[in-house]
């Protein structure tokens, strides 16, 4: 049985969100001069350099994008890395980004090198919250809430500009 995939979201729709994600971000953060924008490996990065982008050209802040870099699939026994010196990362508030929240436990285990970092403040921003938690995760920007059944898979596009938008299976 081949599974149907419905488009969700839209470009045109994903990019409003995005859009209202980094504003939400500016006015929750409008006193800082800089902000790092966290993205996890895959569509959660693609997430991290177009809310970057949008900050910037919305506000005077300075966003940076940073990779983290987690396997998805073996979390617990993967090394979570970023593709800059965490000594970049201290004092500045973050903004740890994924595609889909679902479970909570990709969030987690990325969040966990934040532990050991001096940081001001983190927040977790999401595309699509399919509130299925399993860990103790909540973001504070959601682009779209989407109740599914367990069996149903959401994918994101980011990165390709044929295809961008939300997708259900």
């Amino acid at each position: 049985m081949e599974l149907i995939e419905s488009q969700i979201l839209s470009q045109t729709q994903v990019l409003q969100k995005i859009r209202r994600i980094a504003f939400e971000i500016y006015e929750n953060n409008f006193e800082e001069s800089d902000i790092v924008i966290a993205g996890i490996r895959g569509q959660g990065h693609a997430f991290a350099k177009l809310l970057a982008s949008t900050l910037r050209e919305i506000s005077p802040l300075e966003a940076s994008a940073v990779l983290i870099d987690v396997d998805k699939d073996i979390t617990y026994e993967s090394p979570v890395e970023f593709d800059c010196d965490e000594r970049f990362l201290e004092r500045k508030t973050i903004i740890v980004v994924d595609d889909v929240l679902n479970s909570g436990r990709t969030l987690a285990y990325s969040l966990s090198p934040f532990l050991s970092i001096p940081v001001k403040r983190i927040q977790v921003a999401v595309i699509v919250d399919r509130n299925y938690r399993r860990f103790p995760i909540m973001a504070d920007y959601v682009g779209y809430e989407l109740s599914t059944t367990l069996s149903e898979y959401v994918s994101v596009v980011l990165d390709d500009e044929n295809r961008m938008g939300v997708y259900l299976k």
